[in-house]
């Protein structure tokens, strides 16, 4: 059993460590709470609805090399998701609208800042009044919708990193979806001897130097000399006797203080499917403008802001999308009322009746990440305090406890799949010797 590595998590960095040390030739376990792979990636693909559509993660972000490499790798192909970015305000649509108003003078603003700060801070100093109101809801938006943040925690510093390498030129999406390159890493995982337990929910980790038991909810324990924790940021952060929450023995107090300092966001995701295109009617075009078909993505003010289609691919999905504190306040609303929010949010932006519209979704899913118990929430963010306790976390236990994921991502590409492959790869490596 020393020999042996264990892994808690079978996402996308903990089935990337699982990969590349089975390949190595260790004994490798990886134990999954879920009765599936993937963690926060989730493809649908069935016969009559949603097909090769993204419950999860969804983009690739830039021309992102490991992600690109291990497609290849697979044989796994990709395909272009570049598309218009529109708006829809004050009653009326705007194409390849900024999200933000001002974006040249914000980035100004943002480079000369000379100490991190929350941004929200930073932007209540920087851009003050009424005269920048507009300024400030933007990046408001974009901050809880794209980074799924919440501003006033957020650190300046890490989105103005963010924002420098931004590749809006260069969005991809997964042929067969996502799951396609979780599947890859499973079966060569096993094919290298490698074992995954589905339904195995992780409850506490006993631990010494070069010694680990794990026990899970049906009460059978696991033992090894090494442990990798690839579990999401959010499952880390839960209080003892939470659902999903584990307990390590001996705690660890310098890892649960890095754990509290590091952002975690919250996201819900809504998968609608409709009998046609209805956004691409001659009536909606009259109103939104002939260019519609080249929509691919929509921001609004509604309660659910921002819509994509599966363009440049036709498609009826439309794909719904609310994050940061707007999402967690819906943390523990049922999936009929935030329908009901989704297709209101659209009745109002096409100005469609509701019930009309309704007739015409012939499937949907919702998915809350942020009340499920094994992701609780979205993906990680910077907050000031989050450089230093990375440097905490990324550094093993003894050599004995590892941890893993896109919140422990060093680079450009943060709350990626790229960012958990890369934070798999690393740890990893490290532990080939």
């Amino acid at each position: 059993m020393k020999n042996n590595i264990l892994i808690i998590g079978a996402g996308a960095a903990g089935l990337m460590a699982a990969y590349t040390l089975s390949k190595a030739g260790k004994k490798v376990t990886v134990l999954e709470a879920r009765n599936r792979t993937g963690g926060r990636i989730h493809s649908l693909s069935n016969e009559y609805f949603f097909k090769d559509t993204e419950l999860g993660a969804e983009f690739i972000h830039g021309d992102l090399p490991v992600t690109l490499h291990l497609l290849k790798q697979a044989g796994i192909r990709y395909k272009s998701a570049n598309a218009e970015m529109w708006q829809y305000q004050n009653g009326k649509f705007e194409e390849n609208s900024m999200v933000v108003a001002d974006w040249d003078l914000l980035m100004k603003k943002l480079n000369e800042l000379k100490q991190d700060t929350h941004v929200w801070d930073f932007l209540n100093t920087a851009f003050p009044g009424d005269k920048y109101e507009e300024l400030r809801a933007g990046v408001w938006a974009f901050v809880s919708g794209y980074d799924t943040a919440n501003p006033r925690d957020a650190s300046a510093f890490a989105l103005r990193k963010e924002w420098q390498h931004e590749e809006q030129d260069a969005q991809h999406r997964v042929k067969g979806g996502y799951c396609a390159i979780i599947n890859y890493l499973a079966t060569q995982c096993k094919g290298n001897g490698g074992e995954i337990f589905l339904n195995a929910i992780v409850k506490e980790i006993k631990w010494n130097n070069g010694e680990v038991k794990v026990f899970t909810g049906d009460n059978t324990i696991y033992e090894a000399g090494q442990l990798i924790i690839a579990m999401p940021l959010g499952v880390l952060k839960a209080a003892a006797g939470e659902s999903g929450a584990i307990t390590f023995d001996p705690p660890i107090p310098k890892l649960t203080t890095a754990i509290k300092q590091m952002g975690f966001g919250a996201v819900i995701k809504l998968l609608f499917e409709f009998d046609t295109a209805f956004w691409l009617d001659d009536s909606i075009k009259k109103m939104a403008g002939k260019n519609i078909d080249k929509m691919g993505y929509l921001f609004s003010d509604e309660e659910i802001p921002t819509w994509w289609t599966q363009a440049p691919d036709p498609s009826t999905v439309l794909t719904g999308w609310i994050g940061g504190p707007a999402a967690a306040g819906k943390a523990n609303t049922n999936d009929s009322d935030i329908l009901q929010q989704g297709l209101q949010a659209l009745a109002n932006i096409f100005k469609m009746g509701f019930e009309d519209l309704k007739g015409k979704l012939i499937a949907y899913r919702i998915m809350n990440w942020t009340a499920d118990p094994y992701t609780r929430g979205s993906y990680a963010y910077d907050t000031v305090d989050a450089p230093e306790a990375r440097k905490v976390l990324n550094t093993p236990v003894d050599n004995t406890l590892f941890f893993t994921g896109e919140y422990l991502y060093e680079g450009t590409a943060m709350g990626t799949v790229e960012a958990a492959l890369t934070s798999g790869l690393d740890v990893a490596k490290r532990m080939i010797v």
